[in-house]
């Protein structure tokens, strides 16, 4: 398939168009008071304020924004204490004592005490894949003062300080007692967190506009701040996200100042800016890896041949050309396999199962998709045509699908309207789905622990809910494994199983490129973080 065809393709043309466009926000201020208001274009509109219920990265930058986490990572992917003065562990391993920092405070203006650490624990627990694990490991989550927590495990679990600190989707956000209390599959509305910056509910406007403010209560840790911990500082008035879909449209606003980042830069248009002396392009150091998700619940992707067969015709450069183009090689690669290239767990184990879609590669997955019994039933596969990342690898399988003599069914919509839709278990014939496309973004690919993918525990699962006894068994093994030898060994075996019972296909890596107006400094490159982002 070849890539669609954009607007512009040229720093002139790019230019000529931001000069006829309508101004999309007042250009942005120097500042409010003393400190500048940062005016953002996200990658997608934030559709909810619950931290764990949706696994969106747009829901993990909003976390990161409005929660603090007991722990968290450093730049360098080790796992510090964030909330916390001190945690100790027992020398068997099974009790842990943490101890809060003083003078932590929510946005509301109540004191941040152990039980809604313990209960924000709990619910979060209650959904997190690595969260359930160490729920499973624990006894009991014991509050003998407002400033301590006792974790009082059943057998160690050395994973603790990870899970609590994780820099993934679905944090373990701390809240208030109340609001944690709330079932963890009900939504909450209220967006009370003791993080760095306020959610301005009032001024929310979905999908356009959501604002934060920075909380001036809020108590960094001492010294600098590295990745998701240390001294985070809010040097932001306000931080300003603006929904504009189009990349031609956010592309020309922000080369007329209009905004001053832009999240996520379309391949098309990166070779423009990347020539504005009035722009800075700056790469993610972290693998972004597309997935093609099925629904293992229905016809016909309920057989795992049948994604045997797809996955045998999977060529990765395709894929990655269709999202990247050609001329960008250097944010994109493929022989990518389960967990994120470079990361401690990565490897090639069986990535020749990918064999490309040769026509004689096409006609024997053809014949093995005819042997496994395929009836003609539809795909109901879900574009969302507003998110890139998405829609340019499905029109790519679309196509693959075709060629394969499947019956596609692409259904078109917004990105905010795939996420609520992918949910739903219902019959693809009632309002359910075949096949969707997203990605696993950030420290979610590092290994087994976050990587939602990889759940197989079918209905209690991640959304497609496969079902496969021997990929549970290598995970918890995982977990149990008593050196990080045994770890990558054990990984190696659960990227083959990935092959047998395909619960989703790896469809390539990139490295998100973003853009920000000269001048703005402290910018992360793991991810989108907006404490210590500063305008000199």
């Amino acid at each position: 398939m070849k890539r669609r065809a954009f607007l512009l393709t040229t720093a002139s043309t790019a230019a000529a168009a931001a000069v006829g466009l309508p101004r999309l926000v007042s250009a942005a201020p120097a500042a409010t008071g003393k400190l500048p208001v940062l005016h953002y274009v996200a990658e997608a509109d934030l559709a909810g304020l619950d931290p764990i219920w949706s696994t969106a990265y747009i829901t993990q930058m909003y976390a990161e924004l409005v929660y603090d986490t007991l722990f968290a990572y450093d730049e360098h992917y080790t796992v510090q204490l964030q909330m916390l003065s001190d945690a100790k562990t027992s020398a068997d391993g099974k009790t842990w004592t943490l101890t809060l920092r003083q003078g932590l405070t929510f946005h509301d203006g109540q004191p941040v005490r152990s039980i809604d650490c313990a209960a924000s624990i709990r619910r979060w627990g209650s959904r997190d894949t690595l969260g359930q694990e160490l729920m499973k490991a624990t006894d009991d989550i014991a509050t003998p003062d407002s400033q301590t927590l006792v974790f009082k495990l059943r057998k160690p679990f050395p994973l603790l300080p990870s899970a609590l600190g994780k820099v993934a989707s679905s944090m373990a956000c701390i809240m208030p007692e109340r609001l944690a209390k709330i079932d963890s599959h009900t939504q909450i509305t209220e967006a009370i967190g003791s993080g760095p910056y306020k959610f301005a509910k009032d001024k929310w406007v979905s999908g356009s506009t959501a604002v934060f403010e920075r909380f001036d209560g809020y108590q960094p840790r001492p010294g600098a701040g590295s990745f998701a911990t240390g001294g985070k500082v809010a040097q932001l008035s306000q931080v300003i996200w603006k929904t504009i879909p189009d990349a031609a449209t956010s592309t020309a606003a922000l080369q007329a100042g209009e905004i001053d980042g832009l999240q996520t830069v379309s391949s098309d248009f990166l070779p423009v800016l990347a020539a504005d002396p009035s722009l800075q392009i700056v790469k993610s150091t972290v693998a972004t890896i597309p997935i093609m998700r099925f629904n293992a619940l229905y016809p016909p992707f309920d057989n795992p041949a049948i994604r045997r067969a797809i996955l045998s015709v999977i060529d990765q450069t395709e894929f990655m050309t269709a999202l990247m183009g050609t001329d960008n090689k250097s944010y994109w690669q493929s022989g990518v396999g389960v967990f994120s290239p470079g990361s401690p767990m990565a490897n090639d184990a069986g990535l020749g199962v990918m064999k490309g879609a040769s026509p004689a590669n096409i006609a024997a997955a053809k014949q093995m998709i005819k042997d496994a019994g395929y009836k003609g039933e539809k795909v109901v596969l879900l574009d969302p045509a507003d998110y890139p990342a998405s829609h340019m690898p499905a029109m790519v399988a679309a196509d693959l699908l075709k060629k394969l003599g499947m019956n596609v069914d692409v259904q078109t919509m917004d990105w905010g309207t795939l996420m609520q839709r992918r949910a739903s278990q219902n019959p693809p014939a009632s309002g359910g789905w075949n096949m969707h496309f997203t990605t696993i973004s950030g420290m979610n690919n590092f290994d087994p622990a976050g990587h939602l993918a990889l759940r197989a525990n079918g209905k209690q699962g991640w959304f497609g809910w496969p079902t496969s006894e021997k990929i549970e068994t290598l995970r918890q093994a995982w977990f149990d494994a008593p050196d990080q030898a045994t770890r990558k060994k054990l990984c190696v075996e659960l990227q083959m199983q990935v092959w047998q019972d395909v619960p989703y296909i790896p469809l390539g890596a990139y490295y998100n490129a973003s853009a920000f107006r000269r001048g703005w400094t402290g910018i992360s490159t793991q991810m989108p973080l907006f404490y210590n982002l500063r305008r000199t």
